[in-house]
Parts: structure tokens; sequence; C-alpha cells
């Protein structure tokens, strides 16, 4: 098998198949004969915020000595970034080897009459297996979507349950509140385990998952805003502070270059989750958090990408995602406007999105996320024109183009990208183009 065919064994698939359920994810491990139950695991599930707590707590393993797999979705420019160990994308040759495996395995499910399986079920038996080949001590595992039924969740066991935020996302398949989402993602708490529980989240939602421990004998350990603040921030990271009444870490105030005042309640929980780590006898210590926290490189979430003139991208896929990027251009650019490049998907109320957004933008260029659900450039265009005419708007077809709309010699402009990370992925390879060329 040849790279590229290993790609389109994913490509050529469809993303979540017949049905969603475990069916087919445990035919196709068992035909590589379970690697998952040969992996110790923390399971990450969450509205927003999974890939930048899950990508701090893969660099804080790392540095306490663990080798270290990362299981993330999706990838912006390489699909190698969604199956990392100690925060290296699987190489080429890896991936088309442990492919052919996954390959062999689907084909005698078939020939036994059992149904293909999906995209994101590929993946994730692709992650498992090369895991497993190489001998990892600890996976740090993002849930895809929801949570009780997801892919991921064929795991029988977790060294720790993590829960991100809790939003409006993904409504079609997992309820249309707030409890019935977070009822889907209680689904990853195992029984007898742990749960780090993310600080932000309503009473009523926390019942929602201590309903859940409660069932299975688990415990919840949830995060209290109180314990950490945000001591100091710019476009450079931020430093923040930690104290907690008990706790195994004396960190005082440490470095986080993940950019946004969200990220202080994310790396609450990655502490958190170190806490319950420790507890278990891991050996994480304050040293290996803190150098951990400041190694860490996650792009996309509110990336600089360039300081003179500004450029930065953001993965706000969805409502909550854009009220942070709104949020965060407010903190970090007071007063000024953006011109904003926006493509979103269209089962991501991208019309309650755009109420948020138009008031930080200038003008709004309108681009086609790379995706069978996307918001075509044109359509977003003229839905900007409609309801908020005095707004100037441009639609400019692919993402390509976006190099004709930078003016690099411009220093007092803002460029700010965001909307869909099928689109931002593709920005980002343009943007490293003419930012090396410049």
């Amino acid at each position: 098998m040849e790279y590229e065919e290993a790609l389109r064994l994913v490509s050529d698939t469809y993303v979540f198949g017949n049905k969603i359920d475990l069916e087919n994810i445990t035919n196709l491990c068992e035909q590589l004969g379970n690697p998952q139950d040969k992996l110790k695991i923390v399971h990450v599930a969450g509205t927003n915020g999974k890939g930048s707590t899950s990508t701090m707590l893969s660099y804080v393993l790392k540095h306490s000595g663990y080798k270290t797999g990362l299981y993330i979705s999706p990838n912006l420019e390489e699909f190698g970034e969604r199956i990392q160990v100690n925060n290296v994308p699987i190489p080429r040759d890896d991936l088309t080897a442990v492919a052919a495996k996954i390959k062999a395995a689907i084909e005698v499910m078939v020939a036994n009459g059992l149904t293909y399986p999906s995209q994101f079920e590929i993946i994730t038996a692709m992650a498992f297996q090369y895991f497993v080949d190489q001998e990892t001590d600890v996976v740090v595992l993002e849930v895809g979507m929801g949570g009780r039924l997801d892919a991921t969740n064929i795991i029988k066991a977790s060294e720790a349950s993590v829960i991100c935020t809790i939003g409006f996302d993904h409504m079609q398949y997992l309820g249309d509140t707030l409890e019935q989402i977070a009822s889907e993602k209680a689904g990853i708490i195992k029984e007898n385990g742990d749960a780090s529980i993310y600080c932000g989240i309503s009473d009523s939602v926390y019942a929602v998952f201590k309903e859940k421990a409660d069932s299975v004998g688990a415990e919840l350990h949830r995060c209290n805003a109180s314990d950490i603040k945000v001591v100091s921030y710019g476009i450079d990271g931020q430093v923040m502070h930690y104290s907690k009444e008990g706790s195994h870490f004396d960190l005082g105030d440490f470095i986080v270059p993940l950019l946004g005042q969200h990220q202080s309640f994310n790396t609450l929980n990655v502490i958190n989750t170190c806490e319950i780590l420790r507890s278990k006898g891991y050996h994480i210590t304050s040293e290996s958090i803190k150098e951990g926290l400041a190694s860490t490189r996650f792009t996309g979430r509110f990336e600089i990408m360039n300081k003179n003139p500004i450029i930065v991208i953001d993965g706000g896929h969805n409502a909550e995602g854009i009220a942070s990027f709104v949020r965060n251009v407010e903190d970090y650019f007071k007063g000024r406007k953006v011109t904003l490049f926006f493509g979103m998907l269209s089962d991501k109320e991208f019309d309650k999105s755009l109420q948020m957004l138009v008031g930080i933008a200038d003008r709004i260029y309108t681009l086609t996320p790379n995706d069978d659900r996307a918001v075509i450039d044109t359509a977003m265009a003229a839905f900007i024109h409609e309801n908020y005419p005095d707004m100037p708007v441009k639609a400019i077809g692919e993402t390509v183009n976006i190099v004709d709309y930078i003016d690099l010699s411009n220093e007092s402009v803002i460029y700010a990208f965001t909307g869909s990370l099928y689109m931002l992925g593709e920005a980002r390879t343009s943007l490293t183009k003419m930012l090396g060329s410049k």
C-alpha cells in the first residue's frame, strides 16, 4: 500500500456511516485483536475545548516522562496531525503500514457479511493500532462526537474521563437541550472511574454527570474556577496562577502559550486531571506540568500567525466557539475592528454566529469550507448583505484566493479567520506560504 492509497482508505469512506453505534468499531477492533484493550487512556469529551485540553494534557504527560499518544480531530493541514506520539504526527510510512492492517481487517469484515465501517471508525482503529505498535505508556483520546456512542467509547476503562464545555452542537444526533447533550457525553464515565468536570457548566448539567457517575460507582472531580486566575496576558501568551487547598502541586505562576480567557478554564481542567492521575501513581510533578504547559503548541486556536500586520486564525466552528473568538478579539485588540474572513458549515448556527461577528468586523470576506455541509461563499455573502446591509461583504471563492485580499504592508489592519476548521486548515497553509515569501 502506498501513502496516497492509505489516505484514500479514509477519504473515500462516508464520515458517519449508516448508523451511529459501537457495532462496527467493535467488529473492526476484534479483527485487529482489540488493540484498545492494551492501552491506558485518558478520555476527553465536550462541545468545545476538547482539542486544547487534550493537547495540553499530552504535553504534560510527555514532559512527565511518559511515551504519550494523542488522538484528536479534525486535522488542520495534514492528516497525520490526528494521530501523534509525543506530539509528533504519525510519519507517512507508519500511516501506510497501519492503514494496510486496517484494510485487511475491513476486507475480512465485509467477506463475513459485516457492515463496512465509517471514516471516523477507520481512523479511530488506526490510532488504537498505531499506539499499540508504538508501545505508548498512555494515550489522550479525544471523542469525535458526543461520547456514549462515539467510536472512541469502545474502551472498557480509562485512567480518567475529562469533560470540557457543554454547548449546542450536533443537535440532530445528541439532543436539543444541554441536559440531553450532557447525557450523551456522560457516556464516557466508566465504572468505578474518575472524571474531571469543567468548571463552567451549570448545576443542572452537572447533575446529569452526577447521576451517571452514581450509577456506575465513579467519582466526579469538579473544577473550581477560584483555583486559577490569569495574572497577565498578551499576544505572546498568558501567565496564570494555580492555587488549590490540598493540591499535589505547588505551581505558583506559570506560562500558557494558548491565547484566550477560556483557556484558563481548559488549563484548570488539565491540572485537575493531573491531580487525579497523580493520586493513581502517575509521576507528574509541578515542574513537568509547568514545562508541559509552556511548551504546548496547538495550531488554529486563536493563533497569531503574524504581528505586523496582525493575522489571527481561530477554529471557532460553532456559536459557543465564535462567542469565545469575539471575546478574545475584544480583549486582545481593544476597540479595533477586524477584516474578517469567514466560512461555516450549514449545521453550525451560522446566523447566530454572525450576530456576534458583525460587531467586531469592518468588512467580511466569505469563503467556502472544504466540506459537503459548507455554506457556499456566495450564499453566505448574500445572507450577510440581506441581514446586515451596512456591512461591506464580498464572496472570494476558494481559500487560496485570500492572498489577494491581504496587504502585508498595511500594519494598521487586523486580519482574522474563523468559522470552520475545514476552512481554517487551507487558509493556514496559504498564509504560511505567503508569510514565508515576504
